[in-house]
């Protein structure tokens, strides 16, 4: 593949205990037991199934109800109101879930996209992340399940992203939302679907976010030989192989690579809100915050990035047992809070 080192072949082969292990011996104690329930489960490798296989794996989130539920943690919860539904997308419905704070509105909006390379997950993935931002922030959040490659193909996700922001602008007040304190944000390929979003918004004249939260997000894809794709190629949930994998089912041609949907460090960054970003230190997309980070600066974009340690990928989820997840959590909806407040209400 274009702009990579044949290097990686060897890690596609590794045994999946060993991509296991890497992980867990850099993990600290909450992120071991996460990684050590999901290992429970067997998880195949990416890289080794079929799409349809690859969906069905089980996710990070799903070990952590397991040991919430060891714990008598599950009905514990915090309440809020899940609402199940449909926005519009750029080709046709898409499936939406709405996270309700409990209390008097309007609240504030968040729209949010989550991870899985553009090809696995989906709502569920995303549930531990939307629920914690809908309480932390005291807003509504709407989760969209936006089109999937192989079956989609680049760009259907971010024409979906953008579809689903105007039209919640236009609908989500009557629905509670104080539609001019709103926000994009989303984890991994969401992340950069998130920021996309924003840059679309303001090239087209539409209404912009207050903020972008991009947690762990894909600043780009025309290198994986960055220093955390070379230190962490075999960490799990999230390795190169399984980027490699995604990506092959994402891309039309190596051309996609260089859009700058996609290439969002050559992407023009100027005028965009104040952005936050998470990081992961177990995560091959650590090098892509920090860069996405130096770009934003560049461009005179306000951003704040906060990397934490002895955590994976998909760690922002998983709150209800992991307690620097909380503090990411609690991180973003602190800075959340903040844009809100700061702008002009309607």
């Amino acid at each position: 593949m274009h702009g990579m080192s044949r290097s990686h072949s060897a890690a596609e082969n590794v045994p999946e205990r060993s991509a296991f292990a890497h992980a867990a011996l850099h993990a600290d104690a909450d992120m071991r037991r996460v990684l050590d329930a999901r290992a429970r489960l067997q998880p195949k490798r990416i890289e080794n199934c079929t799409v349809i296989e690859a969906r069905r794996q089980p996710l990070l989130i799903d070990a952590v109800k397991l040991i919430a539920g060891a714990r008598g943690l599950n009905g514990r919860a915090p309440k809020l109101s899940v609402l199940g539904g449909s926005v519009p997308g750029g080709a046709g419905e898409l499936p939406a879930r709405w996270y309700v704070p409990a209390g008097s509105g309007p609240f504030p909006l968040i729209v949010y996209f989550p991870g899985g390379g553009w090809v696995t997950a989906g709502l569920d993935a995303g549930d531990g992340s939307a629920r914690g931002l809908a309480l932390a922030a005291q807003a509504i959040v709407v989760a969209i399940d936006y089109r999937k490659a192989p079956e989609a193909k680049f760009p259907a996700a971010w024409d979906d992203a953008r579809s689903a922001w105007v039209w919640l602008l236009q609908h989500a007040g009557a629905q509670g939302a104080d539609v001019s304190r709103a926000a994009l944000a989303g984890e991994g390929a969401g992340g950069c679907l998130a920021l996309a979003t924003a840059i679309d918004a303001r090239a087209l004249g539409l209404p912009p976010p207050a903020h972008i939260l991009a947690v762990y997000p894909f600043a780009q894809v025309i290198s994986l030989g960055t220093p955390s794709y070379i230190e962490h190629a075999l960490a799990e949930p999230l390795n190169r192989p399984t980027v490699l994998w995604c990506l092959d089912k994402l891309l039309r041609s190596e051309q996609d690579r260089f859009d700058p949907r996609l290439d969002l460090l050559r992407a023009d960054l100027a005028g965009l809100p104040p952005v936050t970003i998470v990081n992961a230190m177990i995560d091959p997309l650590r090098s892509d915050g920090a860069m996405l980070e130096a770009a934003l600066r560049d461009a005179g974009v306000e951003v704040e990035r906060r990397n934490f340690d002895g955590v994976t990928h998909e760690f922002f989820g998983a709150a209800a047992v992991v307690e620097k997840a909380r503090r990411a959590q609690e991180f973003a909806a602190e800075r959340l809070r903040r844009a809100f407040d700061a702008a002009p209400r309607a």
